[in-house]
């Protein structure tokens, strides 16, 4: 990145005590990141190409809400916009240092779950991975999951071509989702949305943070389900997270019918052995309804 060449994003910038230089951060596979330092101040940018704004944009409002909450940090956004073509989101740079300590980590995540909304959804659409995530607000969870998450990674799989057979199994789960909610109703809880281990860490201090969400209003139990798809938080912090926001006994169940919206989304992102997973889930679904 030469930052000459990025006058509208060094404008967003407050008075630096020397030289800005940029240096490139691995880790993503969606965009490219940078370290702005000029040897006291640091900020972190990522960057795409210019018809990606509206993915910065609406990371910048879930970085907000969750901020506003209270409960755990997240990087402070100083603002989006495009340059060079490419479109950027500024804000804190963040030291991290290793994965949060679990019990803290649980305590935090479960009050920032327990800030609510009024309706399921959320002020903006944004991304799940590469995907797009619509956010349309529903007084109904069962019909919100069915329409906005379940049903719309099942078309765009339609779309992409994947195994019909995996589709029409997803398809009558669908039309049965209201038996998972039998004797469960959720609450609107302010979610991060894609919350696997890369998205979750330490500061050099030892508190949690956490990034890149695609935040909702949602069940609090897809946040703890995406947690367990590819990662193990242990039974400690579970333990800690019920102390603050109970969890129901219906989760164990549930918590496929959440990741598998994801194992779909990477399906539909990655193609591989996703189609199979998801295959598998929706058969072990379909086998409890």
């Amino acid at each position: 990145m030469n930052l000459s060449n990025w006058p509208t994003l060094l404008a967003l910038i407050p008075d630096t005590t020397g030289k800005l230089t940029a240096s490139a951060v691995s880790g993503g596979d969606i965009n490219q990141a940078w370290h702005l330092s000029d040897g006291k101040q640091s900020y972190f940018v990522k960057t795409n190409s210019s018809d990606q704004l509206a993915m910065f944009e609406a990371e910048q409002v879930g970085l907000k809400s969750m901020k506003d909450s209270q409960a755990i940090r997240v990087p402070d956004v100083i603002g989006c916009g495009i340059e060079a073509n490419q479109a950027f989101i500024l804000m804190e740079y963040i030291e991290l240092s290793g994965q949060p300590r679990p019990e803290l980590f649980a305590r935090q995540l479960a009050a920032m779950h327990q800030q609510t909304h009024s309706q399921f959804g959320f002020v903006i659409d944004n991304t799940i991975g590469s995907s797009p995530q619509i956010n349309r607000f529903s007084d109904n969870w069962v019909e919100f999951w069915c329409e906005q998450r379940l049903g719309f990674q099942l078309d765009l799989a339609k779309k992409n071509h994947l195994d019909s057979k995996m589709i029409d199994a997803g398809e009558r789960l669908n039309n049965r989702l209201a038996a998972f909610f039998s004797d469960y109703q959720p609450q609107a809880s302010l979610l991060h949305g894609d919350l696997w281990g890369g998205n979750q860490a330490a500061d050099k201090t030892g508190n949690p943070v956490i990034f890149d969400p695609a935040c909702y209003y949602g069940d609090h139990e897809a946040d703890l389900a995406m947690m367990e798809l590819f990662g193990q938080p242990g039974q400690s912090f579970f333990s800690a997270y019920d102390e603050v926001f109970a969890i129901d006994a219906g989760y164990p169940v549930r918590r496929d019918l959440y990741n598998l919206y994801h194992v779909i989304n990477h399906a539909n992102i990655f193609g591989g052995g996703y189609t199979a997973s998801a295959r598998r889930l929706i058969d072990k679904l379909l086998a409890q309804t």
